[in-house]
């Protein structure tokens, strides 16, 4: 059986691309989508990515949203640092044992994103 390799992307509506596209790029580094030869993609490091639907009625996210984002990030403590200090709200910080720690931030649009540190 073939499989595929990993993510090439994720693709979503929004308000205002170029500005959640910006916000994303200012705040955690991700490279908005080239479009031309010259832009550099946002290439991710190597690990584990969770792939998950979840019930209908789960309310581990907003429920007029259909998708949560996570992130993972080498060091939780930093990364909740420099939003906080770019004045973005960070809630729900919780660790869970030999799964790793975990804080949420949503983006200008109200999308729900979790940054994931893993155990070491």
């Amino acid at each position: 059986m073939q499989r595929v390799q990993g993510f090439g992307g994720f693709f979503f509506r929004a308000k205002d691309a170029e500005g959640l596209a910006k916000w994303y790029l200012d705040h955690l580094g991700i490279n908005p989508a080239p479009t031309d030869m010259e832009m550099a993609p946002w290439v991710t490091e190597s690990g584990v990515t969770v792939f998950s639907p979840f019930d209908a009625d789960t309310d581990y996210f907003a429920p007029d949203k259909s998708f949560m984002l996570n992130f993972r990030v080498a060091d939780l403590d930093a990364m909740i640092t420099q939003l906080k200090s770019a004045d973005i709200e960070v809630s729900h910080e919780i660790e869970m044992e030999g799964i790793g720690r975990f804080a949420r931030i949503h983006d200008p649009e109200g999308n729900a994103i979790e940054l994931w540190e893993p155990p070491s």
